[in-house]
């Protein structure tokens, strides 16, 4: 029988590794520059780590007791502490966490009008007051760049981030135990009843499978995976060494598609294409089904396409019919579709759940959890109560700092909607990288008028969601979504949630912590990150217009989000209905997305793959070429952790994923 039993020196090892991780991300990733460990929803450091078991770790044990290797799902457990641990150490929170607690009182100091508006809405105890405590943020320690870390620690006025870090430790893990209650209610749903695809977990779970059976070295020495390892190691090699050799000839990566498109007309939506070629991208595409793969790169054609014929019926919008949005890419009005399609496919995504969501209400007033087997973290009823648990402490922390609770409600039941939907797409479409158009406050003041909303609930729901509702390149939720999915079938169930829970408290600490020092040693307006400076900085801006200068219900985003709620709606049904239906939903709510002008040429390819292996060869060649494109997935991380190594010891660095 295969052993599924969790055993704790494998739980330690996660936890050594995440606390490792959690503690290094922030330096690599911004005083370095380097590839990020955390980048997107496949980790680059997850993978190296899984590897380093796989290679060294393991057979080293063998030789010792066979009995102490890693099972596949310990492996696995590993992999998702790993995973969740350092997605929040950098972008999925505490990029702009610190920034964002500290930019009001910035303003307050440096920039005038802003400051004058915001720093008297500031509720006690949750920001900065201390302007000496900001500067040593912003311009470091006096003699920091001197110091060791444990003097900069040392050093830090800690008393006062005290009340702050409590009120806000209270708003992190109510809304995470939303996110995980999310997880667990819905886990069922997508992985046993909709047997949902997982691409991005292909990868990580055939490499721990061929471990599990023995036959990892045989894998490894396939003749499809040796050339697909192949394709991004002479790559990453040429260009590698052309970023610290110039003389050294570079193979293009990317290729611009302005010089042969017209900037007026029909293709002009194309204007500002980028064409990337990055093999992992391609190696996901082809993991992913073919239908998705299809309507990722076809959709996002279909929205470059939009704006020219626009323009060809004579409709030149202006930007400013817009007027203030918080979306990281939103930039024209066609692209408020988005809210409409979000809307109509999250209650699609209910719909699809009735009868589970059902079952689980029914449980709640039988008073357990009923016959049926469940799948994942744990189950449907206590994430149930937990969501529920969750949502009280939300509204009642949202009531204590003075905002108003209706609006407050609904901004986060439209946050949560957002990233549940968002979860959809990146998990079942393979996405490694996803970024949001629109940000959920975008939809819901197309509707109003902002002089019905507090400047005080304005503000903080503008803050809240900066901190953990917008940037999903490495969000919590898909990566808690993914170790549900891993964890079918261990024992005992409560020690692989009990693991993640565990892994995403410490990376809170140790990353605050880390980043702390960072600042502190460096300052923040030294260090060469100014995407999360100057984003954060044009949120609290955006409030300040939005307060200074209410804005009413905009008629065209009305237009285009029922535009877009009238499409998903079709696509929906078509999809529901016909078997034949070659489009996927998910598609369109990609369509705009940033991260789509990176994948979308990637996925092309791995569509095409796929579909020329499937017809031409059948399923048998499938499995066989599938080593082909595991081969692309691990060159390509395999020689990003390469150069990060040589960015630790070089004043430059090589980037090999444009993450």
């Amino acid at each position: 029988m295969r052993e599924t039993r969790l055993r704790w020196h494998a739980v330690i090892t996660g936890l050594v590794l995440v606390v490792l991780c959690s503690a290094f991300t922030p330096y690599n990733n911004v005083k370095i520059h380097n590839s990020p460990l955390s980048g997107g929803h496949f980790p680059l450091i997850s993978l190296i780590c899984l590897l380093v078991l796989l290679v060294f770790i393991n057979p080293a044990l063998s030789l010792i007791n066979r009995s102490w290797r890693f099972h596949k799902t310990e492996l696995l457990l590993i992999w998702s502490m790993v995973t969740v641990g350092t997605g929040i150490a950098f972008t999925g929170l505490m990029r702009t966490f610190i920034i964002n607690l500290t930019t009001p009182q910035w303003f307050g100091t440096a920039a005038g009008e802003v400051g004058r508006v915001l720093v008297p809405l500031l509720p006690g105890n949750l920001f900065s007051n201390n302007p000496e405590m900001v500067r040593m943020l912003y311009n470091g320690l006096d003699g920091g760049l001197d110091m060791t870390w444990w003097e900069v620690l040392t050093r830090i006025s800690w008393s006062d981030w005290v009340l702050p870090l409590i009120w806000w430790s209270c708003f992190i893990a109510m809304a995470y135990l939303v996110i995980i209650g999310m997880v667990g209610l819905f886990s069922h749903q997508w992985i046993e009843n909709e047997k949902m695809n997982f691409p991005l977990l292909r990868v990580t779970e055939i490499l721990a499978e061929e471990s599990e059976k023995g036959t990892l070295i045989n894998f490894f020495s396939r003749k499809f995976f040796i050339l697909g390892l192949s394709i991004p190691l002479l790559l990453h090699l040429f260009n590698g060494l052309h970023t610290y050799y110039p003389q050294v000839p570079q193979i293009p990566t990317l290729i611009l598609a302005q010089p042969y498109i017209p900037k007026e007309g029909l293709l002009s939506g194309f204007y500002k294409a980028k064409v990337y070629i990055y093999p992992a991208f391609i190696g996901f595409a082809f993991l992913a089904s073919k239908q998705i793969s299809f309507s990722l790169w076809a959709f996002f054609i279909a929205g470059g396409l939009f704006p020219g014929l626009m323009q060809s019926l004579g409709w030149r919008l202006p930007a400013a019919a817009l007027g203030t949005t918080f979306g990281p890419g939103l930039s024209r009005v066609e692209e408020m579709q988005m809210v409409g399609a979000f809307l109509i496919f999250f209650l699609f995504i209910l719909w699809l759940a009735r009868q589970h969501l059902a079952w689980v209400v029914r449980s709640v007033f039988r008073g357990g959890e009923g016959g049926e087997e469940m799948h994942g973290l744990l189950r449907p009823r206590s994430a149930l109560f937990m969501i529920c648990f969750g949502m009280a402490g939300l509204i009642f922390w949202s009531g204590l700092v003075g905002m108003s609770l209706f609006p407050a409600i609904v901004f986060l039941a439209v946050c949560f909607g957002f990233q549940l939907v968002a979860t959809r797409l990146i998990c079942q479409g393979g996405l490694p990288y996803f970024t949001l158009a629109l940000a959920p406050m975008d939809g819901l003041l197309a509707f109003i008028d902002t002089r019905f909303i507090t400047p005080l609930t304005l503000f903080m729901s503008a803050v809240i969601q900066k901190m953990t509702f917008v940037d999903l390149r490495e969000s919590l939720m898909p990566s808690v979504f993914h170790s549900s999915k891993l964890s079918s079938g261990s024992e005992p169930r409560l020690r692989f949630l009990g693991s993640i829970l565990v892994a995403i408290g410490l990376s809170l600490v140790i990353s605050f912590v880390a980043m702390m020092a960072l600042y502190h040693k460096y300052g923040i307006a030294t260090l060469p990150d100014d995407w999360a400076v100057e984003t954060t900085r044009r949120v609290h801006e955006n409030v300040s217009q939005l307060i200074s200068h209410p804005e009413a219900p905009k008629e065209w985003s009305m237009i285009f989000t029922g535009i877009g709620a009238g499409i998903m709606l079709v696509l929906v049904m078509g999809y529901h209905h016909f078997i034949w239906w070659p489009l996927h939903p998910i598609g369109y709510l990609t369509a705009y997305s940033t991260a789509m002008q990176v994948l979308w040429f990637g996925f092309f390819l791995g569509w095409l793959c796929n579909v020329v292996v499937l017809r031409y060869g059948g399923v048998s060649l499938y499995r066989e070429v599938r080593a082909l494109f595991i081969g692309l997935v691990v060159g390509d991380l395999l020689m990003a952790g390469v150069w990060l190594v040589v960015g630790l010891f070089a004043s430059i660095s090589y980037r090999v994923l444009p993450l």
